[in-house]
C-alpha cells in the first residue's frame, strides 16, 4: 500500500481516485437523485480548490480550515428528479468556468446536512 505523496495537494473525498468518466459521473448523479438529495454544483479557481490550515491567530477552533466554501454555480436544484438536468448543469459550469474545479454536492433538505460531495472536474 502506498501513502499519499508528500508534495501532492489533498482535495475533498474521492480525490484520490482517477478522474471519473461521464458514465461514472452519471451513476453518482443518479445515486443523489435516487436518495432524494438536492444536487448543487459549485466551482473554484485552481488555487482555492484545496483545503489549507486556517489563520490560527484569529480562530480558536481546532477543526477550522480555509477554502471549504466554493462558489455556487446556480442555486441548489430543489425538486430535481432528472439526472440529465444535473449533468447538463455540470457541463455548463465546466464550459463557463474553464480551468476551474467543479464539484457536485448532495444535500438532505430534511436533516439539513450535506450527504455527498465529490470533485467532478479537476483543472
Amino acid at each position: 500500500m502506498q501513502v499519499w505523496p508528500i508534495n501532492e495537494k489533498k482535495y475533498e473525498n474521492m480525490s484520490f481516485l482517477p478522474p471519473l468518466s461521464n458514465q461514472e459521473i452519471a451513476k453518482q448523479v443518479q445515486y443523489l437523485v435516487n436518495n432524494g438529495w438536492v444536487p448543487c454544483v459549485e466551482f473554484a479557481n485552481q488555487e482555492d480548490g484545496f483545503v489549507v490550515a486556517g489563520n490560527r491567530a484569529n480562530v480558536m477552533s481546532p477543526g477550522y480550515y480555509d477554502n471549504r466554501y466554493w462558489t455556487m454555480y446556480k442555486l441548489p436544484m430543489y425538486g430535481c428528479t432528472d439526472p440529465g438536468q444535473v449533468l447538463e448543469e455540470i457541463y455548463n459550469c465546466k464550459m463557463e468556468n474553464p480551468g476551474c474545479f467543479v464539484r457536485l454536492l448532495g444535500f438532505d433538505n430534511v436533516r439539513q446536512v450535506q450527504c455527498a460531495g465529490l470533485i467532478i472536474v479537476r483543472p
